[in-house]
């Protein structure tokens, strides 16, 4: 056993205390921004942005601002000002030597919001929006007017240029000036702020407080014939959430006469919830959500509590009018088709990292379903006109969805005996289509570990070989006659353009599950479109997955994770694996090289696994076709004004 142990080995690589750094101020931001901002493209410079709106909202919210101003000039400046209370400029106590205005701007995890002294409730949790904003700008400049006094520092790359200065007095002026330009070191010279996102992002967060008054302002050089954005507006909306849900709806007939709506503080006094819906006739809904004025578009336990308290509140009022169909009904059924905007105000949330995309308070769930469930049952009963015809909807709802499994039953009883299924389709055992799903694998390796990675009973395989036609570009002829296209039509059973049935479908899921590289990238993109052109119901219905295998593996001792791409991983070195002891690190160059239980346990486990479900907006049905023309089509002419046009963001662009 010595020889493995010696020099040839292991190469004498010295490994002393010298070695070891310590990060100190915001050295950990500029080493490592996606740990803080998500990433470095187009999507983390707007968080940027969405940080400073978060604190002059938070002003807001806290009563003690009234007007929040946010300007877009050329040469990528963005200026966001509040009329708050203005940062405190006096000399910390534990920092004597430095104002609290500089340990907030250079100092992670510090502020006023980590106890409900100052703050009721606040979007701005970790202490770190403005320092992050400081540290990854190139210039910044922090004005504060606070007790009849002006006061003004400069800062670059993070680090202050002198103290804070008073510049002069005022009378009737306060509040904090945060003016800033991202820095070309982190984010590369050619990703600019968009006047469109930045106008979208102010608007919905005047919508968020009813009471506050946003100003925008963008340098008309900035703006294109395609940027449906004003240069100057003034954005108040006093209806709040209900603006907001009539805005959207832009006159589509519903089946209530008004929205539903509320904005109560719970009996407990903990927060404020706010809300509206409807049902339109068309059936063309969406569910947004927002905590302490913060987006949360990946959902969260809030979400949760509003599904289940319109649930409950259905199946009551069907109770109360001796409807046993209601009884039936689940969360689906109610929520299919409605438009909904949820706002709530609760003190110390939780989300799920730092850019706070998903709600995780183990108690807003419970919090939102209570409140809301009362509120329901009072509206339900003093209308019952528009409650009769809203349960029979939901009702209607949930007798399709039944019916549709049933089918799906029978279908897949007689499918498995009579239909000639591809040789290298490795099936599921259930018999019914509810509760399975079929992986579409690249090449027979990954297909090996899927299958012995999979759960017998639900889990169907389906390796296909290399990247399949495209079929925007393919003649009907050639794609009739390929081999790879015919088995997966074959497997799934439905059909396809006008002899699509859903109710042939085999399976409740259909998972495409590629290679974490760019050949797996455009595996899935051919096969996104061919389901696009060749099955679009099964995509609008919510057949349609991705899977999200990982790309590394990270151990130390016991502790075993997994990340998804680089960003994650090195977010997972700085903190699962921070501290002392080596890292191994494993990068998978593929699904079939990895071992069936890690490919199990990461990408194939419901209880586990990260899935992200292929849609379509209704409002981008013409959008998408044009889009999927473009760069799937057939006019390389069209790709490359795509790619010289939008290559500095090409992550931001809606596909």
């Amino acid at each position: 056993m010595a020889d493995l142990f010696d020099h040839q080995t292991f190469p004498d690589t010295s490994y002393t205390a010298k070695d070891i750094e310590v990060l100190e101020g915001l050295e950990p931001v500029r080493r490592r921004p996606a740990m803080y901002i998500g990433s470095t493209d187009v999507h983390g410079l707007h968080h940027l942005v969405a940080e400073l709106l978060d604190n002059a909202m938070d002003e807001v919210v806290a009563r003690q601002a009234s007007r929040i101003d946010i300007e877009l000039e050329a040469g990528n400046y963005v200026t966001v000002r509040d009329n708050g209370r203005g940062i405190p400029v006096d000399p910390h106590p534990k920092f004597k030597k430095k104002s609290a205005l500089e340990v907030i701007l250079t100092m992670l995890h510090s502020g006023g919001k980590f106890s409900n002294k100052v703050y009721g409730a606040a979007g701005g949790l970790h202490g770190v929006g403005l320092s992050v904003v400081n540290a990854l700008a190139d210039e910044l400049s922090v004005e504060v007017a606070r007790d009849r006094k002006i006061w003004v520092q400069d800062y670059v790359r993070g680090v202050a240029t002198g103290p804070p200065v008073k510049k002069g007095e005022v009378q009737n002026r306060r509040g904090t000036t945060i003016r800033f330009h991202p820095d070309p070191e982190i984010f590369g010279p050619r990703v600019n702020f968009q006047p469109a996102r930045l106008y979208r992002m102010a608007r919905s967060k005047a919508y968020l407080y009813r009471g506050v008054e946003i100003r925008w302002r963008v340098d008309p050089s900035l703006l294109n014939k395609r940027d449906d954005v004003p240069e100057k507006d003034v954005m108040h909306f006093p209806g709040g959430l209900e603006d907001y849900l009539n805005t959207t709806l832009d006159g589509r007939p519903t089946l209530t006469p008004d929205p539903f709506t509320g904005d109560i503080a719970p009996s407990n006094g903990d927060g404020q919830i706010e809300w509206a819906i409807t049902w339109p006739e068309d059936g063309q809904g969406y569910l947004n959500s927002y905590c302490n004025t913060v987006p949360t578009p990946q959902g969260g336990s809030h979400e949760a509590g509003l599904r289940a308290g319109l649930t409950r509140a259905f199946k009551a009022y069907g109770e109360m009018t001796g409807n046993k169909r209601a009884a039936r009904i689940t969360a689906d059924d109610v929520m299919d088709g409605a438009c909904a905007l949820l706002s709530l105000f609760i003190p110390n949330p939780q989300f799920q990292g730092q850019t706070k995309e998903k709600l995780t308070s183990p108690g807003a769930a419970k919090l939102v379903e209570n409140t809301l469930k009362d509120h329901v049952d009072h509206w339900l009963s003093g209308d019952p006109e528009t409650a009769n015809a809203l349960l029979a909807r939901v009702i209607e709802r949930a007798e399709e969805r039944e019916n549709r499994r049933k089918a799906r039953e029978f279908s897949r009883k007689s499918a498995t005996r009579k239909v000639r299924l591809p040789g290298k389709l490795t099936d599921c055992s259930r018999e019914n289509a509810e509760g399975t799903e079929i992986f579409i694998v690249e090449g027979d390796s990954a297909g090996g570990s899927a299958k012995q990675g999979r759960d017998r009973e639900t889990q169907a395989i389906l390796p296909l070989r290399g990247k399949i036609l495209n079929v925007v570009t393919a003649s009907a002829d050639k794609a009739r006659e390929n081999q790879e296209l015919n088995n997966l039509i074959q497997a799934l059973g439905c059909g396809t353009r006008d002899r699509f049935d859903e109710d042939k479908l085999r399976y409740e899921r259909v998972i495409i599950m590629t290679d974490a590289d760019v050949d797996g990238a455009h595996i899935a993109s051919l096969l996104i479109t061919f389901f696009y052109r060749e099955m679009l119901e099964l995509v609008e219905n919510g057949h349609l997955y991705l899977a999200m295998p990982p790309l590394y593996r990270l151990s130390r001792g016991a502790v075993t994770v997994y990340a998804r791409d680089d960003a994650h991983k090195e977010e997972l070195m700085n903190t699962t694996f921070a501290g002392e002891g080596a890292v191994e690190i494993s990068r998978f160059k593929g699904l079939g090289e990895m071992p069936a239980a890690q490919l199990r346990e990461t990408t194939m486990d419901p209880k586990n696994r990260n899935l992200l479900k292929i849609t379509i907006p209704p409002d981008k049905a013409k959008f998408t076709a044009e889009r999927v023309e473009s760069l799937m089509g057939s006019k390389p002419e069209l790709r490359l004004a795509f790619i010289q046009e939008n290559a500095h963001s090409l992550e931001d662009i809606d596909i």
